[in-house]
Formats: structure tokens, C-alpha cells, sequence
């Protein structure tokens, strides 16, 4: 019997864990490299670290029983051993939304010193335009002697995915690639039909595929802002955002998105800036992120308006994740509401039903159970996650709490005010509409 294919897959992140699973249930043997020693141990039980994914721990399992799977810290001999190499360590931005490479740029350090003469390398995390080729092209080249196009081959396919789902979006969307060259396109091309037996969209260019997968988080980022503006000016108009929506989107080409009290995670939060700091500094897409991330003021602004300064006022926030029963706080609002709350001097309080307690503490903020006595000493609610624990929440408990600011648009206003708590919306002080912005 013929000897199944190598890959290495470098990151074993939720998406990269979820890659390599997939690719080891599909004909290829599949070796995970990641700088956590943990994470590698887990794999190398059949273990997924990755929980609340659906599908993702029984491939895992498959995959360790049928020896397809396995993990290392050692990226450079992993790689000397495949034919194919797929990229999927994070790029994000500092605290000064500068682009931040220092991982993905290690990772091909390591690439480029166990690469064999013939393999193709393929980079699925989100890039400015031209990254490929001229930075991680490049250092492969420098640190390896060999040339890109005759000794190694290079591809773009971005991960297109969406967390607690990930696997089923591997099936629905298509995979766009873009290669270096014609040879390089070609061995991605086959190597994604094999592994993923999904739609394959060839694109001309590495740069048009590495444009494509931002260009979609700008579009998402863009429309948000719209429909937080949008709900802004419905407030002071007195009419209903949610009511709104229905009526303009019954046009097929009206498509308002859903207002928020901001954009976190990943993507849509990060993935502008690879626009904004290539140049693309004016109009819309810088525009979009300032209204996105002012939306946490303005919604203090909003329970400020209702019942005063909010010194020594006990707030809660529910949800430190950036978005429902997802365990993630990259870029979350809630991060953003804990400073302003500091600013102000309130005595800010966390729940969340994904974190321990000593996990939220890490963020300097004070965690709270719903089950705890101190509720009942609550004066604000800020509704930031909507975790299916918070769907029948009992606000009965909170008998001293006179607003609830609901972030996502899901709590019934009627219900809150029979316990004497004053609803606030994001362009819906009363109606509930489905908010799926994150």
C-alpha cells in the first residue's frame, strides 16, 4: 500500500487544529507543529484543546486511531518531512494598531530552515496584500538558499471560516487560492480538492486572494458601522432600528447589517488596519472602525444619560467573551467597557459562564456570580455576550438594579419593565431583533 502524503500544518489554533483533523480524515497523514508544549501533548493523546467546536474532537480521535495524526515542537523537522506546508499562526495588530508579525515570522524562520527542494508552502492566515511573496517568500529564500517558483512553490488560501462551525464552512464556502505561478496554483488546487473535497475559486494572483479575505472583513466592518450609525440617529428620531431593518431589507438589494454595542474577535476588529496601514488611511474603512470601537462609550454614555454620574455604582457586565458562547476575548467590547468604567470610577464587575474566575481576574476585574448575594446590590446590567446561560436569566435577582443596557438587542423589554428596570437598546429601546455581528 502506498505511503499517504505528508503535511505539516504550522499553528494548531482552533482553525489550525481543526485544518489538520480534517486533512488527517482525508487521505493525508498529518503532522500539527506548535510552539505549546501542552498543546502538542494533547494531540499526540487523541485529545482536542479545543472545546465547543462541533466535529473537531471526534476527527481527533479518528485521526489519532488511524496514526494520521500527530504534534511537535520541533516546526523545522516536521517540515523536512512533508511535501506540503500550511500556515496558520495569527497576525494581529498592537495596542497602536500597528501590524504585529513577531509569531508568523518565527514560524517561517522555522519553515525556511527544514524546507526540502519541490514542496509547496501555504499560508491561510489573513495578510496584507503582497505578504506572501515579499516577506515570507523572501525569508524563505534568505534562510534556505532555495528560490521561490523552481525549488519551492508558494500559495495563498485564506481561511474562511466562523468559530463553532468551522468544520461545516470547510464544506460550504469556497476555497479560494491564488499561486505564485502557475505551477504553484496547480499543486494547491489539487492538494485542497483531496483534503477538503470542497468548490476550489482559482484566483490570478497570491495578491488577489491575500486582498480578497480582507476586503471581506472590511465589507462586514463597514456595514456595522452603518447600522450603529444608522441606530444612533433612529434613537433621536424616536422610531425602532429593529422595525427598520425588517422594512428597508423586505428590498433584495437593501442588506442593513445589525447594530451592536461594538465588533470584536479575530477578524473584523484587526484585519482593516492591514488596509488602513498600506494606505488606504481615509474614508470609509478607517471611519467604520472609529464608529465601531466608540460604540462601548456610547453606550456608558446612554445609562450615564438615564440615572447620572456613575461613581461607585455597581455595574455588571455579562460576557467577557467578544461574542455568544464562543471563549474568546481578543479585541472584546468588554474590554473596552472595563477601562471607560475604571475612567469613571464604578465598581465594575464580570460574568461569564466560559471562564473561570481566576481567568477573568487576569483582565484586573472583579468576577461575579449570578448566584451570588451581591447581585442583588447591582445598579447597572451591561449585556455584552449573549450566552445561551444568559437566555433565561432570572432578573428577579437583580432587585436593585435600575437600567440594563442590552448590547445585542435579545433581552424583552416588557419583562424588565414589570421588575422596574429601564430598558436601553442599541436603536431599539423595545424591540428584539437577532444580532449576529461578531
Amino acid at each position: 500500500m502506498e505511503p499517504l502524503p505528508i503535511v505539516t500544518v504550522v499553528g494548531l489554533g482552533k482553525i489550525g487544529l481543526t485544518l489538520a483533523a480534517v486533512f488527517a480524515n482525508n487521505s493525508y497523514r498529518v503532522i500539527g507543529a506548535d510552539i505549546n508544549q501542552e498543546v502538542v501533548e494533547s494531540v499526540n493523546q487523541g485529545k482536542s484543546h479545543i472545546k465547543n467546536e462541533p466535529g473537531l474532537e471526534q476527527l481527533v480521535s479518528n485521526a489519532y486511531k488511524k496514526q494520521t495524526l500527530s504534534a511537535t515542537v520541533k516546526t523545522s523537522e516536521a517540515v523536512s518531512q512533508s511535501d506540503i506546508i500550511v500556515v496558520i499562526v495569527p497576525v494581529l495588530v498592537d495596542d497602536q494598531n500597528h501590524i504585529d508579525y513577531q509569531y508568523i515570522d518565527l514560524a517561517v524562520q522555522e519553515i525556511a530552515k527544514g524546507i526540502k527542494s519541490g514542496s509547496l508552502v501555504v499560508f491561510e492566515t489573513t495578510l496584507p496584500p503582497g505578504t506572501t511573496k515579499n516577506r515570507f517568500g523572501k525569508k524563505i529564500e534568505e534562510i534556505s538558499g532555495y528560490r521561490m517558483g523552481e525549488d519551492f512553490y508558494l500559495a495563498y488560501s485564506p481561511e474562511r471560516v466562523y468559530s463553532n462551525r468551522i468544520i461545516q464552512d470547510l464544506k460550504v464556502y469556497p476555497k479560494v487560492v491564488g499561486g505564485l505561478d502557475g505551477k504553484s496554483l496547480e499543486l494547491a488546487t489539487d492538494f485542497y480538492k483531496r483534503a477538503l473535497e470542497c468548490e476550489i475559486m482559482e484566483v490570478s494572483s497570491l495578491e488577489t486572494a491575500e486582498f480578497s479575505k480582507v476586503a471581506e472583513c472590511v465589507y462586514r466592518d463597514v456595514n456595522i458601522a452603518l447600522a450603529n450609525e444608522l441606530s444612533m440617529f433612529a434613537e433621536k428620531q424616536n422610531v425602532q432600528m429593529s422595525e427598520i431593518i425588517k422594512a428597508s431589507n423586505s428590498q433584495p438589494y437593501s442588506n442593513i447589517h445589525n447594530p451592536g454595542i461594538g465588533v470584536g474577535g479575530h477578524c473584523i476588529p484587526i484585519y482593516p488596519y492591514f488596509f488602513i496601514n498600506k494606505g488606504l488611511d481615509q474614508g470609509l474603512t478607517p471611519l467604520s472602525r472609529q464608529i465601531n470601537d466608540n460604540m462601548a462609550n456610547y453606550a456608558i454614555s446612554k445609562v450615564e444619560k438615564e440615572i447620572g454620574e456613575l461613581e461607585d455604582k455597581n455595574i455588571l457586565i455579562l460576557g467577557l467573551s467578544y461574542r455568544e458562547n464562543v471563549k474568546e476575548t481578543t479585541k472584546s467590547t468588554t474590554l473596552l467597557l472595563i477601562d471607560q468604567l475604571k475612567d469613571k470610577k464604578a465598581n465594575a464587575f464580570v460574568n461569564d459562564p466560559l471562564f473561570s474566575n481566576s481567568e477573568i481576574e487576569k483582565f484586573n476585574i472583579k468576577p461575579m456570580s449570578i448566584d451570588a448575594s451581591e447581585v442583588s446590590e447591582i445598579d447597572v446590567v451591561i449585556l455584552q455576550a449573549f450566552h445561551q446561560e444568559y437566555e433565561n436569566l432570572d432578573f428577579k435577582l437583580f432587585n436593585n438594579c435600575k437600567v440594563i443596557i442590552d448590547g445585542r438587542n435579545k433581552l424583552d423589554k416588557n419583562a424588565l419593565s414589570k421588575l422596574g428596570i429601564t430598558y436601553l437598546g442599541i436603536g431599539n429601546d423595545g424591540n428584539v431583533i437577532q444580532n449576529t455581528n461578531d
